[in-house]
């Protein structure tokens, strides 16, 4: 089978087990904690990694920012033949109990991004994976990692004129947190038949400035990083359980 347009691989390449994340280097601090991890392309914000993990091929690949690219990728991994998908991301916190490396375990998402509205009405739930999310918080209670299991809400932009009253809003309706590729990744993935979920590392307070507390990520805060690093545990525990 020829490659695909944008993440750049064939069919043979791709393991049906996938884990994604936004960032391209986060890519690599994945694909370190596998065997033999091996770089199959890189193009545009898409890079993808394999290796093995328990015996078990696994497939890493970055996203970029956002529902669209995000979207992309896994239509294409779709046609690679991926069945189960976790999204490794990062999320700002909208309850103030969420710590800063804590990890959010996705049950489902406010659809305020409108890659998933091109496919479906706003009215399609955003839901994960069952098994999925019984096997990411079994790993996380048997490592005692503290973690928060609930809706998130994904949307397109930090930067709107009403981004402090959206996030109040959704703070008092008991969303846990914000990130822009969950709720995309969920509907499409359901759509597709791709088993899909999503775990986060929480980077920003709530009511925190963004900017700092992305800046913050960037710069490898040891607290953020532990965080980072039980999410893809975990991430791995769950797609090597599966059937």
């Amino acid at each position: 089978m020829s490659k695909q347009p944008h993440i750049s691989v064939s069919a043979e390449q791709v393991s049906e087990r996938v884990i994604v994340c936004g960032e391209p280097d986060r890519v690599n601090r994945i694909a370190a904690l596998l065997d033999n991890p091996e770089l199959l392309a890189e193009n545009r914000e898409y890079r993808v990694m394999q290796g093995q993990y328990q015996n078990t091929m696994i497939t890493v690949c970055s996203t970029g920012i956002g529902a669209p690219s995000a979207l992309i990728a896994l239509e294409e991994l779709v046609k690679c033949g991926a069945r189960y998908l976790v999204r490794v991301g990062s999320a700002g916190a909208l309850q103030p109990d969420i710590g800063l490396g804590e990890v959010i375990v996705a049950e489902g998402a406010v659809r305020d991004e409108g890659g998933s509205k091109a496919y479906v009405e706003a009215g399609f739930p955003a839901v994960a994976n069952p098994h999925l999310l019984v096997a990411l918080e079994s790993y996380l209670q048997q490592c005692g990692a503290v973690f928060h299991r609930g809706i998130v809400r994904s949307h397109d932009s930090f930067y709107t004129d009403e981004e402090e009253n959206i996030c109040r809003y959704w703070h008092q309706k008991g969303v846990l947190g914000a990130d822009m590729e969950t709720s995309a990744l969920l509907t499409v993935g359901k759509l597709r038949g791709l088993k899909v979920a999503s775990i986060l590392n929480n980077v920003v307070l709530y009511q925190q400035d963004v900017q700092e507390g992305v800046s913050q990520y960037a710069n490898d805060d040891d607290q953020l990083m532990r965080g980072e690093q039980i999410a893809v545990k975990a991430a791995l525990h769950a797609l090597v359980s599966q059937p």
